[in-house]
């Protein structure tokens, strides 16, 4: 089950009781799909039949079930929203909280702890599906194994027979921890706003390596879309720590400090304009709940009012000093490259060094960040789900109330003249933000199904014969057969006529047992030892017969599973090389017994 969005500032330890929130969420889901159904019959009629009453009845039966269907929209939004259970004393950022994989390798991969250790977890769970990929799912043809997720958003079940679904959805997840552990971070200090913002970067390099590695995604969390929006949500927030930590070591008032806040800030509104922008894309409006909209739109308005608002402060409270022509010379450069386009007026410099013109451009700057307060307000107010996080309605109060006060020290009885429009500000950040793909070999992984040998061999892509129990007595010329290579020994060779050969033993047979001892692994000489310590009743050898196998060499991905490629195809994006030839990630297929002729003897 994948896990769902909610915002940072959550408290990730919070009982969410999971499984009882996924069937309110089912239940919602069928009944919406029920009047779906209603809704599209009754449209089909009110096309079909060209009596005026019964069009008359049918539409008052389409108004009843559309207003229906809003409710339980609504409904579901809430369940899918609700985030009053996470509120801690810091408000802001969004994080994922995806309600975590329900299948395979035990309990623990339900419910992954929100750390480094269930990191760790899910990434040797990612790791371990190469090995089952390649031992259990032949290249061409689907086996019976079905694989069930649920939208992270709408709980609507997917469920696929290809191994990739379940990949994709595990590298889903692994991005949404990351968001929660971002999520959990204290930061009001440097060190943990650094965790958060490395943790988000990492998410956001989970998302955009799903959303570059495959294609045509069974469930929409996982489209290219959504994974767009998602990555793009990551680097907001990452660009809002950042202004946080700017902002806690800022400790100056300095008229430069001023200005580079208010640029920071600028970018922070930036950025999540960008977010709103993709969440209101045709695919993704009807997707995205709307207090997910609501909120980046409040995080828009309200960081670009905190540009306008320290503006305003490096105006009106720093006067430039003549005796420091060198501080001078930096806060002039500064200014003027502040601003997006210059403004109409006296030139910046001339402005800079007039206290009634800095006096007044402040002010513009101030009205500018009241709008903007009142704006985010105004959405904060619309949104039922945003009403409930009482911290968030306290910051945007204050921050519109500072403004106010600010603008009402600035505001003069015999000040009539018009307030200037102020100019937009030059967004600018000193910390750009870093997608970080995840890196898989840090957790390494040994093979669950190593006792069935080597992989290279016992693989899905070799079709086998059954396994064949030939029982050999020693005759006066030994027991007829050639042997080569290791794990596992192959018999290259029988003589004609001899014990082997009467015994029904094939040149190409493997050797997987010896006396009912397993030598899948075992070396040649291992092997050698075993038949010639057999007794005078003979030797039991298991061995198995390679039928054909599938000749697509595979890339070779490392014995202790960094599968860090190893993702397969629901619909796998594939890039081809200069010679034209397809290459497949993560996959490995070779048989290492062509140049191994030093190691054949006969016994």
């Amino acid at each position: 089950e994948k896990l769902l969005l909610v915002w940072l500032g959550c408290d990730p330890f919070a009982q969410t009781q999971r499984s009882k929130l996924q069937h309110r969420r089912a239940r919602i889901n069928q009944q919406i799909n029920k009047e779906m159904r209603m809704r599209a019959g009754a449209e089909n009629l009110f096309r079909a039949t060209s009596n005026n009453k019964v069009k008359e009845t049918v539409a008052l039966e389409l108004s009843f079930v559309n207003s229906n269907l809003q409710l339980l929209k609504e409904e579901l939004e809430e369940l899918n929203s609700n985030m009053e259970v996470y509120q801690t004393d810091r408000y802001t950022l969004i994080c994922l909280y995806i309600y975590v994989c329900c299948c395979c390798l035990g309990q623990a991969m339900r419910t992954p702890s929100r750390n480094q250790a269930g990191l760790e977890l899910l990434m040797e769970y990612y790791n371990q599906m190469y090995y089952l990929d390649q031992r259990f799912f032949p290249l061409h043809r689907n086996l019976g194994v079905h694989f069930h997720w649920y939208d992270s958003l709408t709980g609507v079940p997917s469920c696929q027979r290809t191994l990739a679904f379940e990949k994709g959805s595990v590298l889903f997840n692994i991005g949404a921890l990351y968001t929660q552990i971002g999520a959990r971070q204290d930061r009001s200090a440097t060190a943990g706003i650094d965790k958060a913002i490395d943790a988000f970067q990492r998410a956001a390099g989970a998302f955009n390596y799903l959303k570059e590695n495959f294609s045509n995604a069974p469930s929409l969390d996982m489209s290219n879309p959504s994974l767009c929006m998602l990555v793009r949500l990551m680097v907001a927030q990452v660009q809002e720590c950042v202004f946080e930590r700017v902002t806690l070591t800022t400790q100056d008032t300095h008229f430069t400090s001023q200005l580079r806040l208010a640029q920071e800030a600028a970018r922070v509104s930036d950025v999540y304009l960008l977010v709103q922008q993709t969440m209101t894309q045709p695919l993704m409006k009807d997707y995205v709940p709307f207090s997910w909209a609501s909120m980046v739109q409040v995080k828009s308005e309200h960081f670009r009012a905190l540009s306008h608002y320290y503006a305003a402060v490096a105006l009106c409270d720093h006067t430039l000093s003549a005796e420091d022509e060198e501080g001078d010379e930096e806060a002039e450069k500064a200014f003027l490259q502040f601003y997006i386009n210059v403004p109409a007026g006296p030139p910046l410099s001339q402005i800079l060094r007039d206290p009634e013109k800095r006096r007044k451009l402040g002010k513009a700057h101030l009205r500018r960040a009241v709008i903007r307060h009142e704006e985010a307000m105004r959405v904060h107010s619309l949104c039922k789900i945003l009403r409930k996080m009482d911290i968030l309605q306290d910051v945007l109060s204050l921050t519109h109330k500072r403004s106010l006060d600010k603008y009402s020290e600035l505001d003069r009885e015999d000040d009539f003249d018009e307030t200037a429009e102020a100019p937009e500000i030059q967004s600018q950040t000193h910390q750009k933000p870093d997608i970080t793909p995840p890196n898989f070999s840090t957790v390494q992984v040994t093979d669950i199904f190593q006792r069935l040998g080597p992989l290279s061999v016992f693989c899905a892509r070799a079709r086998w014969g059954p396994i064949r129990v030939i029982c050999l007595q020693r005759g006066e010329g030994g027991l007829g057969l050639t042997l080569r290579g290791d794990s596992p020994v192959l018999v290259a060779g029988v003589v004609p006529g001899g014990c082997a050969a009467e015994a029904g033993l094939r040149e190409g047979d493997y050797i997987v047992a010896v006396d009912g001892q397993d030598c899948k692994w075992a070396k040649h000489g291992e092997v050698v030892h075993m038949l010639k310590s057999c007794s005078d009743r003979g030797v039991e050898l298991s061995v198995v017969t390679l039928h054909s196998h599938d000749i697509q060499v595979r890339k070779s991905v490392g014995a202790k599973g960094q599968s860090s490629a190893s993702l397969l195809n629901w619909n796998r994006k594939k890039k081809r090389d200069g010679s034209g030839v397809t290459k497949r990630l993560g996959s490995t297929f070779s048989l290492s017994f062509g140049s191994i002729r030093d190691n054949e003897a006969m016994y």
